[in-house]
């Protein structure tokens, strides 16, 4: 079955506007650990606003299922990165001033940057995966850094879903299958929700693990943070 990774940013950003430790951010890692999730997901970004870097290092020794970091691999990432070692690092190419990610790599432009990079983890022993739009032929490029994975950007399938769920699928089959003959494992993450992940799930062959944050989260404020997770996980196991 696909693997559900929690992103947990949005919890970060509600304590943040308040101040102090409420809610807590590792406590609530712990909670979506206990509820059966298979990972935890931070994207850490320059400012702070939300996870912030003693979060970080706070939540390496409590979580004990995938930890996995993203974010844009300035050299204060990659050291923060390297000390923490978690299972995996995905790199994503957003701005600093990005509201939230929004492309993925251009992996023939930034090939030589990315393979410097993913060497960088690897020697470390952390899975590598890299933030890609949906699209076969930067596949070749990709293989070429050495990355393990690729992170499927989903956002563009969650917005055409409504109208016209085959139509929006395609490219992310096209490319799944073409990532699958060229070794890469697959990820995928940004807007999917418990409206559109099992159709995801369904269409798209060898698919290791999803990242979701802001959708489950804010579904669980109608749901409750364990119903959600236990309705993701059962939109997995019928994908």
């Amino acid at each position: 079955m696909t693997k559900l990774s929690v992103n947990i940013n949005k919890i970060a950003t509600l304590r943040n506007a308040r101040g102090g430790d409420v809610p807590s951010v590792t406590q609530v890692a712990a909670d979506i650990q206990g509820f059966g999730a298979q990972g935890i997901t931070i994207h850490p970004r320059p400012d702070e606003r939300h996870i912030t870097r003693k979060d970080v290092y706070d939540l390496k020794p409590l979580v004990s299922t995938e930890f996995n970091i993203e974010g844009n691999p300035h050299r204060s990432f990659i050291d923060m990165v390297l000390e923490v070692r978690p299972d995996q690092v995905t790199l994503v190419p957003d701005a600093d001033n990005a509201l939230t990610s929004n492309a993925g790599w251009d992996c023939k432009k930034h090939e030589e940057k990315l393979t410097d990079i993913i060497t960088t983890f690897k020697q470390a022993g952390i899975r590598t995966s890299i933030f890609l739009d949906p699209n076969p032929d930067m596949l070749e490029y990709a293989v070429k850094t050495g990355t393990d994975r690729i992170e499927l950007y989903t956002e563009s399938y969650a917005k055409h879903y409504n109208k016209n769920r085959a139509l929006a699928i395609m490219p992310y089959y096209d490319t799944a299958l073409k990532a699958t003959e060229l070794g890469l494992g697959i990820n995928a993450g940004h807007d999917l929700s418990l409206d559109n992940l099992q159709y995801f799930v369904s269409q798209i062959p060898n698919l290791l693990e999803v990242s979701i944050g802001h959708a489950l989260i804010a579904e669980a404020l109608y749901l409750g943070l364990e119903n959600t997770i236990q309705a993701y996980l059962k939109r997995l196991a019928k994908g």
